[in-house]
This record gives structure tokens, C-alpha cells and sequence, in this order.
């Protein structure tokens, strides 16, 4: 049986006269918790926009659940949830809101309405901000007031809220101490906590720069110059793979 959720066939991105994304091949399996590598600029944010629809490929297809991305229903492709590098949040809504916007793609332009009003519910965005501890004094705060960790939690909570299938992750730990990174981590990557008060995505790909984050991913994807290098095992990554990207 394929349980392949997110495939990528013959993948090229042009930007300009840049190629960005070079003739990438990728299937991305039903429960994988991939890490993606590479330096600044070697196409790991563009590969995440290709994965989940932003960006349209120059060339190649992108498959979700085995069909063709573009052919999708906006409930399909609410699927996929995506942390931004650059959170992309709402700087006059305050945090609250901007948590629950990650219920919009399920539901129609009366909850969101309410939601600008400040009348509709947040229990499960609460909810959510608590698992990213994030404490209720800052709820109701506009997030341009907001320092860049908690920012940086709104929009993690802003994903889980989701409860979606995929997960994709733009470095994800910035701005976050060590001790909410492990906190943040398990949240990402961890099915159902303890007391089964959340469900995180079941597959995640995380763009890192961290090579000490590697730890609870099964594989690594190492690309460079738009190109993946290699695809293996978190278990099997040498110092020789890394010379390759870095």
C-alpha cells in the first residue's frame, strides 16, 4: 500500500534568471519526521513554499495524497499547516486572533468575521497557547507588543490549532530559550502528550540550521544550490554528508 503523502516529481523553480530548485525527486511517507538541512539561501524555504502550494513550480508536479496539488479543494490542502520563518501574524489582531486564524481554512467567512470582531470562542486557541506556554496575560495583546519569542510561540500555536496531517516547519526554534525548544519540539513532533490534551501533525518536515535539534527526527535531507544531496536516515548522517551542504 503507498503511504506516501507528499510527493515531489521533476521539481524545478526559476526565479529571474536564478534557478532555484533544481530537477528535485522527493516522496515525503505517512509518519516521517524529516529534518531539512542546508545553508542560508540553498532553496529550503522556496522547497517548503513548492510542498505546500505557494510557490508554483516552473516545472514538475506536486503531489498531495496522491493527486495533483493544483486539482485540490481548499479542505484538502488545509492538510498541510506551515510555520514560516518569517511567522507571518497579524501585527494588529491580537495574539488570541491571530491563533485562531488557523482555524479559517475549515471554516467560512462568518468565523472569520466574528473572529475580527473578538466575539468568537477561544478555548481551543487558549488551549493551544498553554501547550506553547504562553501565559493568559498576553492573550488579548496586539502582537506588534509581543517579544520575538512569543511571537514566535503565537504562530506555533497558530499551526497545532490546525490539528492537520503535515506539518511543514521554516526553522521553527528561533528566538526560543532551550528550554522551550524542548518543550516546542515535543509539541511538533510528538503524535498525542501524555494526558492526549493535543494532536500534532502526524508527518513533519523542519527546515534546521541546528545540527543538536537532529534528535527524535528519523531522516535528514540535506539540499544545497536548489539540489538535494542526499535523503537517508538520521542514523546514517556522517560528517561526510554534511561537508557536501555546508
Amino acid at each position: 500500500m503507498n503511504n506516501t503523502v507528499l510527493e515531489l516529481e521533476n521539481i524545478s523553480y526559476k526565479y529571474k534568471n536564478d534557478l532555484i530548485l533544481n530537477k528535485i525527486n522527493l516522496k515525503i511517507n505517512s509518519g516521517e519526521k524529516i529534518a531539512l538541512l542546508g545553508k542560508s539561501g540553498s532553496g529550503k524555504t522556496t522547497l517548503i513554499s513548492v510542498l505546500n502550494g505557494t510557490i508554483k513550480p516552473t516545472q514538475g508536479k506536486v503531489k498531495l495524497f496522491n493527486e495533483s496539488f493544483e486539482e485540490l479543494d481548499r479542505k484538502k490542502k488545509s492538510k498541510i499547516t506551515t510555520i514560516w520563518q518569517d511567522l507571518r501574524l497579524i501585527e494588529d489582531l491580537s495574539a488570541e486572533q491571530n491563533v485562531n486564524c488557523g482555524l479559517l481554512a475549515e471554516n467560512n467567512f462568518y468565523f472569520a468575521f466574528k473572529n475580527l470582531l473578538n466575539i468568537s470562542s477561544f478555548k481551543k486557541a487558549h488551549k493551544y497557547m498553554k501547550l506553547c506556554r504562553l501565559h493568559n496575560s498576553i492573550y488579548d495583546k496586539k502582537i506588534r507588543k509581543l517579544s520575538g519569542g512569543q511571537k514566535q510561540r503565537v504562530a506555533i500555536a497558530r499551526s497545532l490549532i490546525q490539528e492537520s496531517n503535515i506539518l511543514l516547519a521554516d526553522e521553527p526554534f528561533n528566538n526560543l530559550d532551550p528550554k522551550l525548544i524542548t518543550t516546542i519540539k515535543n509539541l511538533l513532533l510528538e503524535n498525542v502528550d501524555k494526558n492526549k490534551t493535543k494532536k500534532s501533525p502526524k508527518t513533519a518536515l523542519v527546515a534546521l540550521h541546528r545540527l543538536d535539534l537532529l534528535n527524535d527526527f528519523d531522516k535528514v535531507i540535506g539540499i544545497r544550490d536548489g539540489k538535494i544531496f542526499f535523503n537517508i536516515k538520521r542514523n546514517n548522517l556522517k560528517k561526510i554528508h554534511l561537508e557536501k551542504i555546508y
